[in-house]
């Protein structure tokens, strides 16, 4: 009995276990490390923005159904009831209802009818067979417009990867500070204790004890914004990648520079007019404005439809008469106050406007291009030179120690030289930091951020 109690025990806890780690395990996969990769992939999916974005191409994508849907025939079904005494309907709807008899061609009634109640079933069938190429060029334009919400998606795509990025970057520079600042903290309070013990053998003044004190306060003051940084720059990557504000994950891809920028200026501008995809967006807005042209022109030709109409009238819904109708309409503009012309204006003013925005476009595609390509330049020959410098400024640090003990220097110089080492330090950081974040801003503004590492 006993075994079989701890085997049920273990079936139900082992599935206990399992349901509870299935239903746990989008908490845990979130709440362990989070490389920028899967923050990248987080943002991806859980970004209102670019989900927003997928909605309009969703949008635009029924629009060419719907202009689709204006060459289709369009049928239907109509139920009326009416109630006259109107002498002309009312002789009318007999005639419909197939119910006429001679004596309603007495004048009298003919002249003062009795009401008569009428439900007409109407089956009409239209056909634009030709709209003056409305349909078709407005189908043309819906297609255009499709491909423009999906190159829209791609640039909104495009800047929530390097928005997540940026952020992932910043939150890695804030914490990085933070140690650094709490490296020169230790190191400041062992140089504190040195003060104390010299200070204790009467041989440093009080002053200098005092302004090692100062010193360490203003440190910890540092280390407190550095923390409060760190909060910032994680609820802002929080909030690019879609997840709660209090998500705190460990952030495991490290702050590195990786390679150089490769390419020239030339390629790179040439890469970016090539696969913008806010460049093929407007491109594909300069051929709609086009087309617009063409179909205010059109709207001059002539239109031909088919109409067709089966109806039948009942007075009880007992006995009822039928009539079909079927005929041909063509109709052609031969006057209408001006309204086509100033339609083909504002048409050929739209696609202007539209191709100064193009070439607007393009220059500052190649004015960011310019900047980031430069900027990266910059970071990147400082962080060789910051690199180094750390390595002289913790020397001169041990230096400037060993002589402070030996009461060959005085606080001041040593206080500068931790000032030194903190400073050369922070500088890689952010060299680092700015290299990194101007690579981001060239391959998004060269439309090639998938390809950033």
């Amino acid at each position: 009995m006993i075994q079989r109690l701890k085997k049920g025990f273990s079936r139900v806890g082992l599935r206990w276990i399992l349901a509870t780690g299935l239903l746990l395990y989008p908490v845990c996969g979130l709440t362990s490390d989070l490389t920028l990769s899967k923050a990248v992939e987080t943002a991806l999916s859980g970004n209102p923005g670019l989900q927003a974005a997928g909605f309009a191409s969703l949008s635009a994508r029924e629009k060419v159904l719907q202009a689709r849907s204006g060459a289709m025939p369009q049928v239907q079904l109509t139920e009326q009831g009416t109630r006259t005494n109107n002498p002309m309907w009312a002789f009318g709807t007999r005639l419909n209802q197939e119910t006429i008899t001679t004596r309603d061609f007495d004048p009298a009634r003919l002249n003062n009818p009795d009401s008569i109640t009428n439900y007409a079933t109407v089956f009409s069938v239209t056909w634009p067979v030709y709209d003056s190429g409305q349909t078709w060029y407005g189908l043309k334009q819906a297609h255009l417009n499709q491909e423009a919400a999906a190159f829209f998606a791609d640039q909104t795509r495009h800047q929530v990867i390097a928005a997540t990025i940026s952020a992932y970057i910043k939150t890695l520079l804030a914490q990085e500070n933070k140690v650094v600042l709490h490296q020169i903290t230790e190191t400041a309070r062992a140089h504190l204790k040195l003060i104390q013990s010299r200070y204790t053998g009467g041989f440093v003044a009080k002053s200098d004890l005092l302004r090692a004190q100062v010193h360490i306060a203003d440190l910890e003051q540092q280390l407190a914004e550095a923390g409060s940084r760190i909060n910032i720059a994680r609820c802002q990557l929080n909030v690019v990648m879609g997840v709660a504000p209090d998500f705190d994950g460990t952030l495991s891809t490290p702050l590195k520079p990786g390679d150089p920028i490769q390419g020239s200026l030339d390629s790179w501008i040439s890469t970016a007019l090539s696969n913008r995809p806010d460049l093929k967006n407007l491109t594909l807005q300069k051929r709609i404005a086009q087309k617009e042209i063409d179909k205010s022109r059109a709207s001059r030709y002539p239109s031909v439809n088919l109409t067709g109409n089966y109806e039948i009238d009942s007075e009880d819904f007992q006995d009822s008469g039928t009539n079909y109708t079927i005929g041909a309409a063509v109709s052609m503009p031969l006057f209408t106050g001006g309204r086509i012309s100033s339609r083909i204006r504002e048409a050929r003013i739209n696609l202007k406007q539209t191709q100064t925005m193009l070439q607007g476009l393009e220059q500052q595609i190649c004015g960011q291009i310019r900047q980031a390509f430069f900027n990266a330049q910059s970071a990147w020959e400082r962080i060789q030179v910051a690199g180094s410098a750390i390595g002289q400024a913790e020397e001169s640090l041990r230096i400037v120690r060993n002589r402070y003990d030996s009461g060959l220097f005085t606080l001041t110089d040593l206080l500068d030289v931790e000032d030194m080492v903190q400073q050369t330090r922070t500088n890689q950081l952010k060299a680092v930091h700015d290299y990194k974040a101007a690579a981001v801003s060239l391959y998004l503004a060269a439309g090639t951020i998938d390809r950033f590492k």
